[in-house]
Order: structure tokens, then C-alpha cells, then sequence
């Protein structure tokens, strides 16, 4: 809970109740909870309207970050075969680096394909 240990949490408790008195903590308590309370429910709301505007402007973000994630497991999957091709040669430094500035070009690509209709709505 936040790095304190129990001997801590009784040492702040006691400096709160010398602060405040036993009569006011309950108050503060109560008062810092609706604090909370409404800073969650503005957070709530703020998703929610971000929700909104981009399910308004057709923007599937669910379908978007699975596109990144796919894309990444690509270059992953065609790294790892590189690597194990070109350990046969001797050095294969000179394909390997062909190899990844075709995957890195590759990559670059569908991420226009992906952004582009994003920045013409904007």
C-alpha cells in the first residue's frame, strides 16, 4: 500500500490525531472520500466522452491497437527467421540489415495505411 508499513500508517495516524483531534478526523475522512469519490466519477465521465466522440467519428480503437499489435508480431516472427537463416553464414550482417530496413519499411507503410484516414478527419 503506497511503500508505508504498519508502523508508519500508526505513526501518521498518531500526528493526524495530535493535528486535527479525534473530533475532526471523521470529518476529514468523510470530506476526503467524496473528494474521491468525484474524482472518479469525472475520470468516469471523461472516458465516456472520449468513447463517444470517437465511436461518433468511426474510429475503432479496439481494431486499431490490434492492428499495432499484429503488425509488431510480424516484424517479431520475421526477425527471429532472419536471425536464425543467417546464423549459418558466416557473419550475415549484410542481409540481415536488408532484411530489417525491408520489415522496417514494411511497417512504416501499413501505418500510413492506418493513420492516413485518421489525420484527413482531423
Amino acid at each position: 500500500m503506497f511503500g508505508i508499513g504498519g508502523g508508519e500508517l500508526v505513526f501518521i495516524i498518531f500526528i493526524a490525531l495530535m493535528l486535527f483531534g479525534s473530533d475532526k478526523i471523521p470529518d476529514i475522512a468523510r470530506t476526503m472520500g467524496k473528494a474521491m469519490a468525484q474524482l472518479k466519477n469525472a475520470t468516469n465521465e471523461i472516458k465516456s466522452e472520449i468513447t463517444k466522440s470517437a465511436d461518433i467519428d468511426g474510429l475503432d480503437f479496439k481494431n486499431l491497437t490490434n492492428g499495432f499489435t499484429s503488425e509488431i508480431d510480424n516484424v517479431k516472427q520475421g526477425f527471429n527467421k532472419m536471425i536464425t537463416d543467417n546464423t549459418s553464414d558466416s557473419l550475415g550482417t549484410k542481409s540481415i540489415t536488408d532484411d530489417i530496413t525491408s520489415e522496417i519499411d514494411k511497417v512504416k507503410e501499413n501505418l500510413e495505411d492506418l493513420t492516413g484516414p485518421i489525420k484527413r478527419q482531423l
